[in-house]
């Protein structure tokens, strides 16, 4: 079972001059979740390499049993700082792929032609796509074969406009998730905000937020088994 998870490159949140990245739950736990279910993980990034990682998500009223784990495990550490170049991915090489999300995506994953790329290739050959969070801004571009929006006529989810206003960047972000993929035909979806809650649309699995990243991954292993 082999898993590619793919993660941002983008460092810049808008025009705040704060950094941004992607969120350490939403890597880890999905990662853990993964390899201890035997699956030998990948990861990418458009430029590879360390890909940067959201300062909030250090916090310690952010950490996990799964971000602990990671601070501890120098091994995983290696891995995540010696990303591929997402261009060199061949996706017929992977069963699954998986993107955790923090808002870079919003701004590199969401426009990246590779990202679409390998995404249709997923759909094309129905193997399973996964996104967390702020991570399904990758479907922003993404075509089925009928050249309508992938999302068009699927059940979604994603961060809500709720969660976004909660955050105090409804007007940083190039744009909000949940009119996104409505106005890209999807069926948007929502629990409570930063509870854990899933959606699984035949091969599209997409979480709400960083607490429905672990949930997230277990439904994509579910797809693979």
């Amino acid at each position: 079972m082999n898993i590619l998870m793919v993660l941002t490159s983008h460092d810049a949140l808008g025009d705040t001059g704060k950094k941004t990245g992607f969120w350490l739950e939403e890597f880890a736990a999905p990662y853990y979740l993964l390899r201890d279910a035997g699956a030998t993980i990948t990861l990418a990034s458009p430029k590879g390499g360390q890909p940067p990682l959201d300062p909030g998500s250090e916090g310690e009223d952010f950490q996990t049993d799964a971000t602990r784990r990671f601070n501890d495990d120098t091994d995983a550490q290696q891995v995540l700082a010696t990303t591929r170049i997402l261009a060199e991915i061949d996706a017929s090489a992977f069963d699954g792929v998986f993107y955790p999300g923090g808002h870079g995506p919003l701004w590199d994953l969401a426009e990246d032609g590779d990202s679409k790329a390998l995404i249709e290739a997923f759909a094309a050959a129905d193997r399973p796509v996964a996104a967390v969070c702020h991570a399904p801004a990758v479907f922003r571009h993404t075509q089925g074969a009928d050249g309508k929006p992938l999302v068009s006529g699927r059940r979604v989810t994603a961060f809500s406009n709720s969660e976004e206003a909660a955050v105090g960047l409804t007007d940083v972000v190039p744009f909000l998730l949940e009119d996104m993929l409505a106005a890209n035909g999807a069926t948007y979806e929502k629990g409570d905000d930063w509870g854990s809650f899933v959606v699984v649309d035949g091969k599209l699995v997409t979480g709400q937020n960083p607490g429905s990243s672990e949930a997230t991954a277990q439904a994509l292993l579910d797809l693979l088994k």
